[in-house]
């Protein structure tokens, strides 16, 4: 995995409608609410424009953001959770926060058990897309 600024990188060689697929799937075998499903490329081609295939999930539990919300009510703009999923050069490219760097940012102390749970959950999510 590798850090970009803020993010959390990991690359795969399966398509980005596979990923997601499997993203979907494990969030609803943990019965995880999927907010939205959004594709950039799908949105881009509606107005005549080209781009690489890249897609945004966007889920969450308010069992588990609403103590960080609590906590720090302005990190409800980072929530719920994303993962966003492109190819470029025949690699597709799996990115969600860092919550390390989330929860530095919005002084999250208290819930620190909160943030380091997610980020289990996260990493679970990307290595069962993956492989």
């Amino acid at each position: 995995m590798a850090h970009n600024n803020f993010l959390i990188t990991v690359q795969s060689q399966l398509p980005v409608k596979t990923i997601i697929a499997r993203i979907e799937k494990f969030l609803q075998e943990k019965q995880i609410n999927v907010f939205a499903k959004i594709s950039h490329s799908d949105a881009a081609s509606a107005v005549g424009l080209s781009m690489q295939d890249e897609e945004v999930i966007i889920f969450g539990n308010p069992k588990v953001g609403t103590a960080l919300m609590i906590e720090c009510p302005a990190i409800g703009i980072e929530l719920p959770l994303k993962i966003a999923v492109w190819r470029m050069n025949d690699t597709s490219y799996i990115a969600y926060q860092d919550l390390d760097k989330l929860a530095e940012s919005f002084g999250i102390k208290k819930s620190i058990d909160t943030i380091n749970l997610l980020k289990q959950f996260m990493q679970n999510i990307v290595k069962v897309a993956v492989e």
